[in-house]
């Protein structure tokens, strides 16, 4: 208790206005333009503290992706349906342009297995619509690159990164379970050999291809002896390593970069058993061979953007925008939570979106972050985005320096080069069991999207997980329940100490009256007296949510309480068809052993926002209750935490009444103050005193309830501290906890009652 001579100077609030909103968050000041500029080029902040330790690290780890991605990217270019050349176009560019917009050292950006498959799907639609482009279907893919870039682009700007964790963990998994059996069935006729037989359609939905693979086995050629083989290879000589890191962990960084360069290993190794088996029969292969691919930017030209290609992908633009973003921010965060550091995703959304604008004027068609060459790139020791340019050096020496070895290279061989790598997609058994246990809904949403991958296409798979991921969402914001809830002493169990019980310390907690929570069923909440109850809301009180959470405490309340007046009514015809009971109600219908419902307390603690149609909701029910009742029901809030929501509630008509004042408050301790002679102790607050805080304690006052009451202030000269309300005095049904909202209650019954 505070002692008289210690009032609390009162503090009232202002509420927060949309002009102010709109200065703070709408009108940028001239720092905030600055630091937004500057944002834009993350390379700003730390190229000027480059040096040579770094630098040796990027080179190390620039060099060894590029080895990598040179055979991936010709690979994934024949996913897309189009010719080898364009997936190094598309690895130069996204290597070269990353590094100036990155907030990420270890992503690299370049042709990918899925986005590439997913293009190759999309002009496998298109194509026979756009005749003019059937030997030229680059053009359509620059189309689509400048699009995607654009819409990024300003995605990024706009700061609409946030979008991204819309998307959840299980739907991510299913899209990349999804899309790498998709891919790895596709190329297994090309890896067997029996991919040319006519009618053999290996874009068809998954499970087609696997039972027209079957179907046509018969057809099989010299080509699944080359492409059986490398793939046994490139595993083994990954699970050799493997073992051998963990045999000699002193040389695992050896076999690191070993395992690393196996690609590269059995591309050379296969491509010079095919120099020396096709040397001879350049025009009619032994098995199936990459080809003719031109040295140099052979298709450096100003993308085409016109009306019909637009209209003709127009449809394929949200699958294509999903993979996008998800593929790039889902591997960027994770290896930046691995590594210790924070990516911006707005800042990637822009990174990639001028990789994609300014990648078709090289050649190159969408690309995004790889998953297997940015894990290469951070084990590989990498120690900035500049890494990537020495990357797209190695890939400028292959275009110009390689395309005749290139020739010899087995198309079984670079369909083994994709089946490995996309193996990696694959969620694992494990990461599927931890789906069941933490969640059996998106465990189901994890299967429904791997499924509807595997028997229609890519795209369908990506709308179902996202759809189901929304619509498990809503419904969970929709069917949020509230819980009423109740009181228990508790003191802290101290087994060392030898205090009794007695002077240990002691304070009340709150928790739900049927033990929702998993609290402890021997121990009973204590239930507040006198028609007071405690609601507990745990989500953001929205329009999806507000009539199930009201519902809910209409129920409770009325089944717990006893009505004001048995006919409210009057007359029977003015009673309502659906007033159930006797035909005739009296007194004798009512259980005199139930309180009549004085108070509601709510509890908002768990509430972030409000809306029109929730404050609506509440007003109603007010409504509702008063009449239930025959009196005006109090309502008391614990816990808001915005003044955007209490704004809200004053609209609404809550926070304060004609008749209430504040008899209960919580109150702060500030300062060592000392005032003298006639002057209040308010007066001497001082500007300077008031930012010296003493550490903080939380007092009850129940003493005054009109300025009558109020105690004189000791006009003695003295020295002591300012108690300082921490709410506004002038909404006293706003309180800074349950404990002071249940005090208030209860004094306000009690007094009622009187």
């Amino acid at each position: 208790m505070l002692s008289p001579e210690r009032e609390p100077i009162l503090y009232v609030e202002p509420l927060p206005s949309s002009k102010q909103w709109i200065a703070q968050n709408l009108v940028p000041s001239r720092a905030k333009a600055v630091t937004y500029a500057q944002s834009l080029f993350p390379i700003l902040t730390w190229i000027y503290r480059y040096n040579w330790t770094w630098f040796l690290g990027d080179m190390v780890a620039g060099v060894t992706v590029g080895v990598v991605v040179i055979p991936q990217g010709m690979a994934y270019a024949k996913l897309a349906q189009l010719p080898p050349e364009f997936g190094l176009y598309s690895s130069f560019v996204g290597c070269a342009l990353y590094f100036m917009f990155a907030t990420s050292k270890d992503i690299t950006i370049g042709p990918v297995a899925v986005m590439s498959t997913l293009m190759g799907n999309i002009l496998h639609d298109v194509l026979p619509h756009l005749p003019q482009y059937q030997d030229t279907p680059w053009v359509v893919a620059g189309c689509m690159s400048v699009v995607l870039g654009c819409i990024v682009t300003a995605l990024g700007l706009l700061r609409l990164g946030f979008i991204v964790d819309f998307i959840p963990l299980p739907a991510i998994a299913a899209f990349m379970t999804g899309s790498a059996l998709n891919i790895a069935m596709g190329q297994i006729p090309t890896l067997m050999g029996n991919n040319s037989v006519k009618g053999f359609n290996t874009r068809a939905p998954t499970y087609l291809v696997f039972g027209n693979f079957f179907k046509y086995i018969k057809h099989c050629n010299l080509n699944a002896a080359v492409g059986l083989t490398s793939l046994f290879l490139l595993y083994a000589i990954r699970a050799g390593c493997n073992y051998a890191a963990r045999r000699w962990p002193k040389r695992e960084k050896l076999f690191f970069f070993i395992s690393t360069l196996r690609t590269a290993f059995v591309i050379l190794l296969y491509t010079l058993i095919s120099f020396l088996v096709n040397r001879n029969h350049r025009t009619s292969p032994k098995f199936s061979i990459l080809g003719v691919v031109p040295r140099g930017f052979k298709h450096m030209q100003v993308p085409t953007v016109s009306s019909d290609i637009l209209s003709a992908v127009a449809g394929k633009l949200p699958s294509a925008i999903i993979v996008l973003i998800i593929e790039h921010i889902s591997i960027s965060k994770s290896f930046g939570r691995i590594n210790n550091y924070t990516i911006n995703p707005n800042q990637e959304l822009i990174a990639i979106g001028i990789t994609n604008i300014f990648g078709p004027f090289f050649g190159a068609y969408p690309a995004t972050g790889s998953f297997s060459r940015t894990a290469i790139k951070s084990k590989a020791g990498v120690r900035t985005p500049l890494a990537g340019v020495i990357t797209a050096c190695i890939v400028v020496i292959a275009i110009y320096a390689l395309p005749p070895v290139f020739f010899y290279i087995s198309n079984a061989l670079l369909a083994a080069v994709i089946i490995h790598a996309v193996g990696d997609l694959v969620s694992t058994p494990t990461a599927i069991k931890m789906f069941w246990h933490i969640s059996p809904f998106e465990f189901v949403i994890f299967w429904a999207g791997v499924l509807v991958s595997i028997f229609s296409s890519i795209d369908n798979g990506i709308y179902t997980t996202v759809a189901a991921s929304a619509a498990l969402l809503l419904f969970r914001i929709a069917k949020a329940q509230g819980k009423f809830v109740g009181t228990v002493r508790v003191v802290y169990d101290q087994p060392d100490a030898v205090a009794a019980s007695n002077t240990a310390e002691s304070r009340d907690i709150f928790v739900p009256l049927d033990h929702s929570d998993g609290s402890n069923p021997s121990v009973t909440p204590q239930h507040p007296q006198g028609g007071v109850f405690i609601y507990r809301l745990n989500e953001g009180y929205l329009y999806p949510n507000a009539v199930h959470f009201t519902d809910h405490m209409i129920a409770e309340v009325t089944t717990r309480t006893r009505p004001g007046v048995a006919n409210p009514y009057g007359s029977l015809g003015n009673r309502p068809w659906n007033d159930p009971g006797p035909r005739h109600k009296d007194d004798t219908n009512i259980d005199r052993s139930l309180p009549v419902l004085r108070a509601l307390i709510l509890d908002f603690n768990g509430v972030s926002n409000v809306d029109i149609t929730s404050i609506q909701n509440l007003v109603d029910v007010r409504k509702q209750l008063d009449r239930y009742a025959d009196r005006a029901v109090s309502w008391h809030f614990a816990g808001v935490k915005s003044p955007w929501i209490r704004r809200a509630l004053v609209a609404g008509g809550f926070g304060s009444s004609n008749t209430a004042t504040r008899t209960v408050f919580s109150v702060a301790t500030v300062g060592a103050l000392e005032h003298k002679g006639d002057q209040p102790l308010s007066a001497t607050l001082s500007a300077s005193n008031r930012g010296q805080h003493a550490p903080d304690e939380e007092f009850i006052s129940d003493s005054f309830t009109s300025t009558q009451d109020k105690p004189q202030v000791d006009n003695s000269t003295s020295f002591d501290t300012l108690p300082l309300p921490i709410l506004s005095a002038d909404h006293p049904f706003f309180h800074i906890d349950l404990d002071e909202a249940l005090k208030a209650a209860k004094l306000e019954s009690d007094v009622v009652s009187k």
